[in-house]
């Protein structure tokens, strides 16, 4: 998929305070010529973390291998991974906290000792098998930094919370991934397009790309402000960015539950929807609109989500 992927940390929009923290960690490896720590980053999806991971892969100069947690199911997925890594090479794990336990312990010895113990035969046959690696870093990426467990969090020494991006920034991105795929724009319009993004890269490039084919079937070659609001329209999709799962989440909290609290499990039964992507996609969002509160109890409403959905035209008659 084509759009703006910036290789370096001097391309990197956004995440200041992050990338300034990166590069000197980055640059104090590289004048010991050793693995940079092992590395935590989290925070909602689509904010970057698998792009950080690679850029400092590249900044320190070594090889950089990516895979997903759940794809790790048996001890010698682990192995294999970690014995193809170079010396200082970078291992990125996404979703990290979806790890099995087995896994995660056979982790602990190759963060802190570089090697894995293997355990073969079973019974008075049974034995372990030491297998030596070459020093690494480990970055793992998590939506849900708080369901990792104490033992593996204690063994990143740097850990980094992406937060989400201002609207200057993502228009920014915006412009730049439009350049990338050949859409002229205007600023105005790239900013529209940043409003409604939800804070989020991903979201603001694949915005760009539905623009550009309502764009391109409406045959026009410039996308300005007015062709934005067609097609965000086109797309039931507001200026806050919000969406029709995002009215049908606020609507069952304040309708179907008197505005809470309620629990996010009941919330997901009543939409029909699994609730890690109620958690991981749409509720961070909504609180940081301020429209949900979470509480030990459960989902709140708030005020203004109640008037944001009176001015939707979505409350029904008492609620």
């Amino acid at each position: 998929m084509n759009y703006y992927r910036p290789d370096t940390l001097e391309q990197f929009v956004g995440q200041t305070g992050v990338t300034s923290r990166i590069r000197l960690f980055v640059e104090a490896a590289l004048r010991r010529q050793e693995p940079l720590d092992h590395m935590i980053l989290s925070g909602p999806a689509g904010l970057g973390k698998t792009t950080l991971a690679r850029i400092v892969a590249n900044e320190l100069g070594v090889g950089f291998t990516a895979v997903g947690a759940t794809a790790v199911e048996r001890a010698a997925d682990l192995v294999s991974l970690l014995a193809a890594l170079n010396y200082r090479d970078v291992l990125f794990i996404d979703e990290i906290h979806r790890l099995r336990k087995p896994i995660e312990e056979m982790l602990y010895l190759a963060m802190e000792e570089w090697v894995v113990d293997i355990p073969t035969g079973k019974g008075a046959l049974a034995k372990v098998v030491r297998i030596q690696l070459h020093p690494f870093t480990l970055i793992g990426a998590t939506t849900r930094v708080g369901m990792l467990s104490a033992p593996l969090r204690s063994r990143f020494g740097i850990v980094f919370s992406l937060d989400f991006y201002s609207v200057n920034e993502l228009a920014e991105i915006v412009l730049k991934t439009a350049d990338a795929i050949g859409v002229r724009i205007t600023d105005d319009a790239a900013l529209k397009i940043a409003r409604s993004a939800r804070g989020t890269p991903r979201i603001a490039n694949r915005l760009l790309r539905r623009v550009r084919d309502f764009a391109q079937v409406k045959e026009v070659a410039l996308i300005d402000s007015a062709v934005v609001s067609d097609a965000l329209k086109f797309l039931d999709i507001d200026e806050n960015g919000l969406d029709r799962m995002d009215y049908a989440f606020l609507k069952t909290i304040v309708q179907r539950f008197g505005g809470g609290p309620v629990g996010i499990s009941a919330i997901a039964s009543s939409l029909g929807e699994d609730r890690n992507t109620l958690e991981d996609v749409y509720e961070p969002y909504l609180m940081k609109l301020g429209l949900v509160v979470r509480t030990p109890r459960g989902r709140i409403a708030t005020r203004r989500a109640l008037e944001i959905l009176a001015k939707k035209g979505e409350m029904t008659h008492g609620a």
